[in-house]
């Protein structure tokens, strides 16, 4: 607060608004009075009031990843379960006094018990609990026994040394089963068969996130293991996860093996264990049969019903299906040569099977790309084409989350049609809500629409379902662009460095540093990105810099215009 009043005083709105709010009423809590930067709850039931608790915590430790430690908003709660008295709508009494001391005792992100509290709650919510012996509260006359809440690693805990990602944090587990299912051992003695290895575990982690009860770690996360030898322990800590499915792929001649093992991350305990063999033409039955084990290990309790949703067959054309994995083998790099030759790939998987919808939403997304990074040659006909593509992915695609993503977003970046491109995201993530990829490029569509702090929410759910995501730096630029239309230019500037650090020659988070330390009165950093910027786009100035960014507000475009004139961005 003694930094930024209003910021402080927006975000914790923002936080009050979609999740602590909705959180207490959907546990039939009263919201009694508010205090300050406080609240005094009542639940009916202390199983409620301490459930409501881990799901507000955990809610705002995955907040949090994305927020510097100096500017992060942490709760601390205190529960106790005791007579009170009510007078007009308030209530008093010891009851009370004991539950705002135990706040007081809680660490920063935590969560506190009374031992009247613990023991109604004992065996009947899945969180553990340490004993923090008896203590002596302010105005209380007896000491008394408290117990902590294990909530599974706050929102900042000490960075793991050997992270592939360098400085990863130790995240909350969330409140539901948490999987990652790490690359599969390429064991066909081919290395050109990687990609089919690869694909396998892509479609099954697909498979897992279109159950809404689950949590799935993004494939590119779980990827950033790949060739690595490593310890389970630490990929849950690193991820987030209680659970990591690993095993391996060989396929000889028209034969596919499928074996996996799926391990509790946090005690090691090896639960399930099997071996999958068929034909190629039984590829896809045989990964629904490996997703249908591990959701009956994990989950027991889904219904058949929603297990037999989860099954998808994306084509009968087996060899449509091999060019398409290749494709998206060649497009990951995010090179030009290799968008180059993942949009032949997937012209080919689309002429096996022009009913198959991803491989269009795919060819999209390569045009995407070439334009935000300055790749067209022959822009009319580019534009033209990646919107035909778009176009034929989101009308086949309509039960295909990844289909909709790539195919939404294009549609709203390269045609500008912003409505249908928000519209088919929103769908693509009812079908598929552990889709870090429709996260992320919805975040952008709520910039574009003029919703930034939406998008900021969006953004942050993408890094938490991808925490050690490569190209996070995509999402860092989103929080960024959301950042600087909500008039946060010190925000902006942070996270758009952040991106570029990771991206120099990304025109896209080039573009929005400079924008960010303009209107934060920093020239000369402004005027820095902008003559790198210039290098890396020498055509680019202000008459022809609409097309860049769809935003529906045209107070917005003036205020990114202006900022990049500052910056010396030419008219």
């Amino acid at each position: 607060m003694g930094v930024d009043e209003e910021g402080t005083l927006a975000h914790l709105k923002v936080v009050r608004k979609t999740l602590v709010d909705p959180t207490i009423a959907a546990r039939r809590g009263r919201i009694v009075k508010t205090t300050g930067d406080g609240m005094l709850v009542e639940f009916a039931s202390a199983v409620d009031a301490v459930r409501c608790a881990v799901e507000v915590q955990r809610g705002m430790a995955e907040r949090n990843v994305l927020v510097p430690q100096d500017q992060r908003i942490e709760f601390r709660v205190g529960i106790h379960v005791g007579d009170i008295i009510f007078d007009d709508n308030d209530i008093f009494g010891d009851g009370v006094n004991i539950a705002a001391r135990l706040e007081g005792i809680a660490e920063a992100g935590g969560v506190c018990l009374s031992d009247d509290a613990y023991r109604q709650i004992r065996g009947k919510v899945e969180v553990a609990c340490d004993d923090l012996g008896p203590q002596t509260l302010k105005n209380i006359t007896e000491p008394m026994r408290a117990w902590r809440v294990q909530l599974g690693g706050q929102s900042a805990v000490k960075a793991q040394p050997s992270s592939p990602a360098g400085q990863a944090p130790t995240l909350a587990l969330p409140d539901k089963p948490s999987i990652a299912v790490l690359p599969f051992e390429n064991m066909s003695g081919d290395p050109e068969q990687d990609y089919f290895a690869d694909g396998m575990v892509e479609d099954v982690i697909t498979a897992l996130s279109r159950f809404r009860s689950l949590f799935v770690i993004a494939r590119n996360s779980s990827f950033t293991y790949k060739g690595k030898s490593v310890d389970v322990k630490q990929v849950g800590r690193e991820l987030g996860v209680r659970y990591v499915l690993e095993g391996s792929v060989r396929k000889a001649a028209n034969r596919v093996r499928i074996t996996g093992q799926l391990i509790d991350a946090i005690t090691s305990a090896h639960l399930w264990a099997d071996r999958f063999d068929g034909g190629l033409d039984d590829i896809f039955e045989l990964q629904d049969q490996v997703t249908t084990s591990v959701v009956g290990a994990i989950a027991p309790t889904l219904e058949h019903a929603e297990i037999e949703r989860s099954k998808h067959k994306p084509t009968e054309n087996l060899d449509a299906y091999d060019y398409y994995l290749r494709g998206v083998a060649s497009a990951i790099p995010y090179t030009r040569e290799g968008d180059n030759e993942a949009l032949r790939l997937f012209y080919r998987a689309i002429e096996l099977d022009p009913e198959f919808a991803v491989p269009y939403g795919w060819a999209a997304w390569i045009f995407v790309t070439r334009k935000s990074n300055g790749w067209m040659t022959d822009r009319t006909k580019e534009v033209a084409e990646g919107t035909r593509l778009a176009r034929r992915a989101v009308e086949l695609g309509g039960h295909d989350a990844a289909a909709l993503c790539w195919g939404g977003f294009a549609l709203a970046y390269i045609a500008h049609e912003l409505d249908d491109g928000i519209a088919y995201l929103d769908q693509a993530l009812v079908l598929n809500p552990n889709l870090a990829s429709a996260w992320y490029v919805s975040a952008w569509l709520k910039v574009y629409s003029g919703e930034p702090e939406d998008a900021i929410e969006r953004a942050a759910r993408a890094i938490r379902l991808s925490p050690l995501d490569p190209f996070v730096f995509r999402m860092h630029a989103g929080i960024a662009y959301a950042h600087f239309f909500a008039g946060h230019y010190d925000d902006a500037s942070y996270w758009a460095e952040k991106a570029v650090r990771v991206r120099p020659t990304w025109l896209t988070c080039v573009r929005g540093a400079a924008a960010s330390h303009a209107l934060a009165g920093r020239l000369d950093e402004a005027r820095k990105h902008m003559a790198h910027m210039r290098e890396l786009d020498p055509v680019l100035c202000i008459s022809n810099l609409r097309d860049l960014l769809p935003l529906r507000r045209k107070e917005d475009f003036a205020k990114w215009a202006e900022a990049l004139r500052k910056a010396g961005l030419p008219e």
